[in-house]
């Protein structure tokens, strides 16, 4: 089984800001020794970290992790896509080994980010290299998504905590976009950071929008991931672990909690070496 969505953090270290004072449960160390004892006994036996500071010196501390721990099956970094450079900070990330894609911080930035032109060399390069575009967005960003998928379709896309809509509340819009950019066969939806967004009072023992992303993009498409230790502003790891499993029928479990993953960023293939 695999988790492919988990962070580490130094605070004050490797460029990193976030999570700051104003989340004090966070805001603290959190490295692989942690991690190990939280996900001791649920079958996880390898992790992809994924980046969290818009940093490439935070990317190359995770590489150094990931090259140090078989269980850390590859990383998710960060580069500046804007860059008239991006193409060679990519190669210069991924010689260090299990780089597995990029990850640019997008939730908080215009509608139509994706959309901007300074990002398409960077996006090919990414195809070219066999490395996925994880995409942190919010419903508000599909549209622009989906025409930047639409100009690559070369390039393998995993769209990050389902785009985050708030759970519990209907959102048509989403769902529409979500049904288009499903339609495109390079992009996959992670199972992640659904708890976290679920509305004030909400209970979270289910999650309808889990049968809403297993039609729409299938067994095949979908990948579970924490989110830890963001998930504990919620739920336990294991809880969270737990609700998804409950959401995702027994026949498509090898698929959603490890074998997509493979799959898809391409470890079976060697690209965790």
């Amino acid at each position: 089984m695999i988790d492919a969505h988990v962070h580490l953090w130094r605070p004050g270290l490797n460029d990193c800001t976030w999570p700051g004072p104003d989340l004090p449960t966070l805001h603290r160390d959190v490295l692989p020794d942690e991690l190990w004892g939280e996900i001791a006994g649920t079958g996880v036996s390898r992790v992809i970290l994924v980046q969290s500071q818009e940093s490439e010196a935070d990317t190359r501390w995770l590489l150094d992790l990931a090259r140090a721990d078989e269980r850390i099956a590859g990383v998710i970094g960060w580069v500046d896509l804007t860059a008239a450079d991006a193409c060679g900070r990519i190669d210069r990330l991924a010689e260090q080994g299990r780089l597995l894609g990029l990850r640019p911080m997008v939730q908080d930035r215009a509608d139509d980010w994706y959309d901007d032109p300074a990002l398409d060399a960077g996006l090919a390069h990414l195809a070219q290299a066999g490395l996925v575009l994880e995409a942190l967005v919010r419903p508000r960003h599909l549209a622009a998504l989906e025409r930047s998928a639409s100009r690559h379709p070369d390039l393998r896309i995993v769209i990050d905590h389902a785009a985050k809509p708030v759970i519990g509340r209907t959102d048509d819009a989403w769902q529409n976009a979500m049904t288009r950019l499903a339609a495109l066969p390079q992009v996959a939806c992670k199972l992640s950071g659904l708890v976290t967004e679920a509305a004030e009072g909400e209970m979270t023992t289910t999650l309808p929008c889990i049968d809403t992303l297993r039609t729409l993009f299938g067994p095949d498409r979908l990948i579970w991931g924490s989110d830890w230790p963001v998930v504990t502003l919620r739920q336990s790891y294991r809880a969270w672990h737990d609700l998804a499993e409950r959401g995702v029928p027994a026949a498509e479990r090898a698929g959603v909690f490890g074998g997509n993953a493979s799959r898809i960023y391409g470890l079976a293939q060697g690209a965790n070496s």
